[in-house]
């Protein structure tokens, strides 16, 4: 927080982004069933941008602008910009946009708001959501207020006698596959199955709820698990988000601080 400041009403914060993630998934979704627009691609062609994306993003901006003028905003289709009150918003407005113009329901909308600017590894998060409009939820954490599915509070799975459920995704550049994959079979040991969603803040939610054991990807970006690692700490687990050197592509990780650990040696052992 910016001097004089007061500190900032996460439970506020959780209802705010709730209440705009619900409008921005219906508008998402009606979107969809008109027919998705390819608008562009991003870092690759696998990597899309649709028009929908964009209008999600800027319905959420300018509910946020409305609501709280001066909050700094972080946007994965507009970028960013500082603001002057210390809480800076983290905006994927569809996460699973190859789902998304494919038809598949496992896309979501993400908004968290963090203290601290822009980046993660110096921010501290104080509300997330991801909101599946398909699948009808909503997942919400405030700061020291624990995670919800609805009204319901989330709890990360703590045993997994038979292997570990993990989700995990793969980078749209081809050259990352070969890495990727090489990460996979030193965790499979620990695995008793994987699932690949498309959605990294949906898959977070997933770990939240105790649907999935775990999950691990390289090369996020900050609105792709800014919510979703709220998500999983206030459900009482662990996310983190690996220095490796020489690397770009930074590792995360979610799931009980067990299992963290565990899968976090087999990702760092030597091939």
């Amino acid at each position: 927080m910016t001097a004089g400041t007061a500190a900032p009403d996460v439970d506020a914060l959780r209802s705010l982004a709730a209440e705009i993630a619900l409008e921005a998934g219906e508008l998402a979704r009606r979107r969809r069933a008109e027919g998705v627009s390819i608008a562009a691609t991003k870092s690759t062609l696998a990597d899309i941008v649709t028009e929908a994306d964009r209008e999600v993003e800027q319905l959420i901006r300018d509910r946020l602008d409305a609501e709280r003028p001066g909050d700094g905003f972080l946007g994965e289709e507009s970028g960013g910009d500082p603001g002057t009150t210390g809480v800076t918003w983290v905006v994927d407005p569809i996460d699973g946009t190859v789902n998304y113009a494919g038809g598949f329901p496992t896309y979501c909308v993400s908004i968290a708001a963090v203290a601290g600017g822009d980046d993660p590894d110096t921010w501290s998060a104080l509300a997330g959501v991801v909101h599946a409009p398909v699948l009808g939820e909503l997942f919400t954490a405030a700061r020291g207020h624990g995670a919800r599915l609805g009204a319901v509070p989330l709890q990360v799975s703590t045993e997994n006698p038979a292997g570990a459920l993990l989700g995990t995704g793969f980078g749209y550049d081809p050259a990352t596959h070969d890495g990727d994959l090489a990460t996979v079979r030193r965790v499979l040991p620990l695995v008793r199955d994987l699932r690949r969603m498309g959605a990294a803040a949906l898959d977070l939610a997933y770990v939240a709820a105790g649907r999935l054991d775990g999950y691990f990807e390289r090369g996020l970006k900050p609105w792709d698990f800014a919510a979703g690692a709220l998500l999983v700490e206030e459900a009482g687990g662990r996310f983190e988000r690996l220095v490796e050197p020489g690397s770009a592509r930074r590792m995360c990780v979610a799931g009980s601080a067990e299992l963290v650990a565990d899968l976090v040696e087999r990702i760092r052992a030597v091939p």
